[in-house]
């Protein structure tokens, strides 16, 4: 009863801001002040406001909306760690199976360690003069510039 009130003031305060809005030739802002003052009356008339009204003070519904916050929020968390370990269990399962597969080459008897692995840098001499690297690289981006 007191919300229908209310919504029914709010809607009359709307239509007389537009009536004024209109009599200063604002045609375009009376109407959409209008349209937003009706909004009230219309929730009122179709029931919402009943609806919302019964739905505030039941503790049932208050539960309601935590379960449904709890669902949500597992969704979400289920989410995020689906994304962390990088697709679905099929798509997991099956890059598991391809190392697997991948780990150890079948015609492989035992390891070679003698040619396999990257070769570590060799490191320059101690006596090449360091200016000149210096200068042959600055001489290079000079040259691609065409100075």
């Amino acid at each position: 009863m007191i919300a229908e009130t209310v919504c029914s003031a709010v809607s009359a305060a709307g239509l007389g801001i537009a009536a004024v809005t209109a009599y200063r030739r604002r045609f375009l802002t009376a109407a959409r002040i209008a349209a937003y003052a009706l909004i009230p009356v219309g929730l009122v008339m179709t029931g919402v406001v009943d609806w919302l009204a019964d739905t505030a003070f039941s503790p049932t519904a208050w539960a309601g909306f935590g379960v449904l916050g709890v669902a949500w929020l597992l969704f979400m968390t289920t989410r995020a760690v689906e994304r962390r370990r990088g697709g679905t269990r099929k798509e997991r399962k099956q890059a598991r199976a391809a190392v697997r597969r991948d780990a150890v080459a079948p015609e492989a008897s035992k390891p070679s360690l003698a040619g396999s692995g990257p070769r570590p840098a060799s490191r320059p001499a101690a006596s090449a003069p360091r200016g000149d690297d210096d200068f042959s690289d600055i001489e290079a981006i000079l040259k691609k510039h065409g100075i």
